[in-house]
């Protein structure tokens, strides 16, 4: 389970305000990648905080609203467009650098993964496997899940038939069968090479 030993050595340093930082959806055939960041208040941090991807559906729900009601957040995206013209790294990053500059001053950021976006305007610790080892990461990957699992349910009914609203935009059976019948849709990453072989 995730603790607070990384957020609590910091504290230790004089840090003062340390957010969390994690992206969903670098795998998706569609939709954006969404980033979160989350400050977490020491004095109430909600119970249960895990990796987003080991909560069933109610927890993360829960939880969701939880360390909105809690903690400072915020989340941001790039789009499609910005995936194709980047590539999903940079992008991915992009969103991440965005989350965080909507917090305003931040004193230290812990970044799920091995690379630190290089658009940050604080310093950064890298965590591989942060969202099971930072409560702060943990935070954000829950709020950046729920997040984007909403909003694929949304373009969900505007497109129909590609199972987004399940799937969120990954390349299941059902979704890569629709490509097939149904074609490319604005949502569909060009620059994946799945898609781009379709057109």
């Amino acid at each position: 389970m995730p603790d607070w030993s990384e957020e609590k050595r910091l504290l230790a340093g004089g840090a003062r305000r340390i957010v969390g930082v994690d992206e969903v959806g670098r795998g998706p055939l569609a939709g954006p990648v969404t980033a979160a960041a989350v400050v977490l208040d020491p004095r109430h941090i909600p119970e249960g905080l895990d990796d987003s991807k080991k909560l069933s559906l109610s927890a993360r729900e829960k939880l969701f609203e939880e360390i909105h009601a809690t903690a400072w957040v915020s989340v941001a995206h790039a789009s499609v467009e910005e995936i194709d013209a980047l590539n999903i790294l940079y992008a991915s990053h992009l969103a991440m650098e965005r989350a965080v500059a909507g917090l305003g001053p931040v004193c230290h950021a812990l970044v799920d993964g091995n690379m630190i976006p290089k658009g940050l305007e604080c310093p950064a610790t890298a965590l591989v496997k942060g969202d099971s080892r930072s409560l702060s990461i943990a935070a954000a990957s829950i709020i950046a899940k729920v997040t984007r699992d909403r909003l694929m349910v949304d373009l969900a009914q505007q497109f129909p038939g590609y199972g987004w609203e399940k799937n969120a935009g990954y390349p299941t059976k059902t979704h890569r069968e629709a490509l097939e019948t149904l074609g490319v849709t604005p949502h569909h990453r060009r620059s994946f090479k799945t898609v781009h072989n379709m057109l």
